[in-house]
């Protein structure tokens, strides 16, 4: 097997620097109520786990899984769910943590699954936002970062499978 060294594109300190922010920022928006956070498996399994750990509230943790990409570096144009969440979000505050925001398909598709569910309140926090890709319409209320059209890997992310333990974001074969 080929070992590749992506190049860096956000470190592992600018990383936890965000999240501690964004932590304080969202413990601050739900002063005194607990928090239904939903994890949008496998991607932002790390950012979720991080996030999570910088929120003084209290939490119940949910997953749930969607696909539009498989392991292409394309979206399909098509979102399937692949797991849902197990709990009643009817009439709780909802914090469902992505990885990344770029067509805005996924997120705009599970914010009609949660929609029809009647939460009291949905936000959403996400560790990158590629704007250059955006098709659908999508409120980010916690992000982390805004990136180029590059295609990145890292801190969760992967291509096809590979890459998600690094402990930053890197750019897929940058320079190659």
């Amino acid at each position: 097997m080929e070992l590749y060294t992506p190049e860096v594109l956000i470190s592992e300190e600018e990383i936890a620097l965000r999240i501690n922010a964004l932590g304080k920022a969202i413990t601050n928006d739900f002063e005194d109520e607990e928090l239904v956070v939903i994890c949008v498996l496998k991607g932002a399994f790390m950012f979720c786990s991080d996030l999570i750990k910088k929120i003084n509230r209290p939490i119940k943790l949910e997953f749930i899984s969607l696909s539009s990409y498989g392991d292409n570096t394309l979206s399909s144009g098509s979102v399937r769910l692949e797991m849902d969440i197990t709990g009643n979000i009817e009439g709780k505050n909802v914090l469902i943590i992505e990885d990344i925001v770029d067509s805005g398909l996924t997120i705009k598709t599970l914010m009609e699954i949660m929609s029809v569910r009647r939460p009291k309140t949905v936000r959403l926090a996400s560790l990158l936002y590629k704007p250059a890709k955006l098709k659908h319409s999508v409120k980010i209320d916690y992000l982390g970062f805004e990136i180029e059209d590059k295609f990145v890997i890292g801190y969760g992310l992967d291509y096809a499978g590979r890459y998600r333990e690094l402990p930053y974001i890197g750019v897929l074969n940058a320079g190659h």
